[in-house]
């Protein structure tokens, strides 16, 4: 395990924060409170969804493997993406808004292969009243850390998103990442993927502290904020 470990350690060192093709390759996919949402599970966090209601997510193929897939979840803290003008938490402020409302993943590998790991996450976005355009684009990032430890590599995406005259859209998107191995003795239970919004240290403190507003804020049926 030591031999593991040290193997790990140097990956860290070498992939820093960006990843390098050798080192943590994420490319884009064919389509363009607590920290939510796992390999292996529907996007609510159940394991399987009851037979009468129809999946959120088509289901991924399952492979084989050499061990278990790495753990996949989305940071709580960059959940959501708020704009709101003048920094003052009320509907009329509101510009932007995003939610990552869930990620289902799978991946494969086999021997000493590296891990390919693909995920389709599910966005919801919002326009509130101070949102002056019909279009945004969003970012977010896909970190590959060891498992409770030191990000190994992360990777900022762009999402554009045009709501078409509505106030809201959903947008799946498909992420393909690969992640090397030390030697055939490292599983995928030795890494962990976060997902989140780039946000600003304001977006996450109102993050934090349980506040919210729906992707529609600023709608007639949108709710006021919890507090």
């Amino acid at each position: 395990m030591r031999r593991v470990l040290s193997a790990l350690a140097a990956v860290s060192i070498a992939a820093s924060i960006l990843p390098t093709a050798a080192q943590a390759q994420m490319s884009p996919g064919q389509s363009g409170q607590r920290d939510r949402g796992s390999s292996g599970q529907q996007a609510d966090g159940s394991e399987n969804a009851p037979a009468d209601r129809a999946p959120r997510f088509a289901p991924l193929r399952r492979r084989a493997n050499a061990g278990p897939c790495p753990f996949v979840k989305v940071l709580y803290d960059a959940a959501r993406y708020v704009e709101m003008d003048g920094g003052r938490a009320a509907i009329s402020n509101v510009g932007f808004t995003g939610e990552i409302e869930g990620v289902s993943a799978d991946c494969e590998y086999r021997e000493d292969d590296p891990i390919k790991l693909d995920m389709d996450i599910l966005f919801q976005l919002g326009r509130g009243p101070q949102a002056g355009e019909d279009q945004k684009t969003y970012r977010y990032w896909v970190a590959v850390t060891e498992r409770n430890s030191a990000v190994l590599a992360k990777e900022y995406f762009d999402l554009p998103v045009k709501f078409e005259g509505e106030r809201t859209a959903s947008v799946h998107e498909e992420r393909s990442i690969v992640i090397p191995r030390a030697d055939v003795s490292t599983s995928g239970g030795n890494f962990e993927v976060l997902i989140g919004f780039d946000v600003t240290p304001e977006m996450a403190e109102f993050n934090r502290s349980g506040s919210r507003f729906r992707a529609n804020a600023g709608t007639a049926q949108a709710p006021t904020p919890s507090q």
